[in-house]
């Protein structure tokens, strides 16, 4: 998976620098310069979505966390490192969530329950996401009054509905993550260290509870939607301040469906390319020049960076730091330091 993720991405930079060399690096860096220092605004106004997400996930949380100790401060931190891994790592998407799991077990709450919370908002994010790239194909349909360049899009996301259907079935009915700690056991020839982090049983017990919070998971569902839209405001902001202003719904619409892309393919880390074509593509149906797309997305690029690599490094120090922290404690207890489990 490693080597499909680098290949990938190799494959995804070469689009992305064929689209920019194209287009004309200096046409871009124009309409960057044109913008000067105000793009820094993208920093401060793209912790407005991810704190919608946030409080979703809180939601989630909250009945496993009866003392409240993962806070909204400390949930926000863990967020902005799991968007900066899955969006700066190649790590196919999934070793953001990986990552978080671990980070919020810091706080005492029973891995089981946190993984499931984890699972839960993932699969909330998919459901999210095909509302809002249906909202996004319904207004440009009704921006340009042209369905059939559209159908291709239309046809792939009616394709795929039966796999989040069959999730949320499997996950509500079956027991996934048993069956897959039995079949662990059984390849490593017993109890391991992979089979007690999975925790099956447990696992798929704390996923049916939340199941048995409806309320629960239409708030989360309804606070990630929210987040999804703000969101897109960072495209509109962009753009006007790149010199090519378009219509709020223009930047709902040209977001959504980009989104999209990058969660289909989302094998290729940092949407590579996809990003860059996605918005040259749709940029196009509603007028946006292809240079204006492909500074947009170089400004998205930049504005990933400046947010994530802080949080990924304060991660890193997190991580040195609690480990410096458990490895003095044992030894003036008298034991051999050890290679803290997940």
């Amino acid at each position: 998976m490693k080597l499909i993720s680098y290949i990938a991405g190799l494959l995804g930079l070469g689009v992305a620098i064929a689209l920019v060399a194209h287009q004309g690096w200096g046409e871009i860096m124009t309409a960057i310069d044109r913008a000067g220092w105000p793009l820094l605004w993208l920093l401060p106004f793209h912790i407005l979505p991810l704190l919608f997400d946030v409080i979703g996930w809180r939601v989630l949380i909250a009945p496993r966390d009866p003392q409240k100790q993962a806070t909204l401060p400390f949930l926000f931190w863990v967020a902005s490192i799991r968007e900066a891994s899955n969006r700066l790592l190649p790590v196919a998407n999934i070793g953001g969530e990986i990552i978080g799991i671990r980070l919020v077990k810091w706080r005492g709450i029973g891995g089981a329950a946190v993984a499931a919370s984890v699972i839960m908002e993932v699969l909330l994010t998919l459901v999210n996401q095909y509302l809002f790239t249906a909202l996004g194909i319904i207004l440009l349909i009704e921006l340009t009054s042209n369905i059939s360049a559209f159908s291709t899009v239309i046809s792939a996301l009616a394709a795929s509905v039966p796999l989040p259907i069959f999730l949320i079935i499997l996950l509500r009915h079956g027991k996934v993550f048993s069956r897959l700690e039995g079949f662990a056991e059984k390849l490593l020839g017993g109890r391991s260290t992979l089979t007690e982090l999975i925790d099956g049983a447990n696992l798929d017990q704390e996923i049916r509870e939340q199941y048995s919070r409806p309320l629960r998971l239409m708030v989360a569902t309804g606070w990630q939607f929210v987040g999804y839209v703000v969101g897109s405001f960072e495209t509109w902001l962009a753009l006007h301040l790149l010199g090519f202003p378009i219509s709020v719904w223009d930047a709902i619409a040209i977001e959504a469906v980009t989104q999209a892309l990058r969660h289909i393919i989302f094998v290729v880390p940092a949407g590579l390319g996809v990003q860059e074509g996605g918005l040259v593509l749709f940029g196009n149906i509603i007028g946006l020049p292809p240079e204006a797309s492909v500074a947009l997305s170089l400004v998205k690029r930049m504005r990933e960076v400046a947010f994530g690599l802080p949080a990924l490094i304060s991660w890193q120090w997190a991580e040195a730091r609690r480990l410096y922290t458990v490895s003095s404690a044992r030894a003036a207890s008298g034991q051999r330091p050890f290679e803290e489990k997940l």
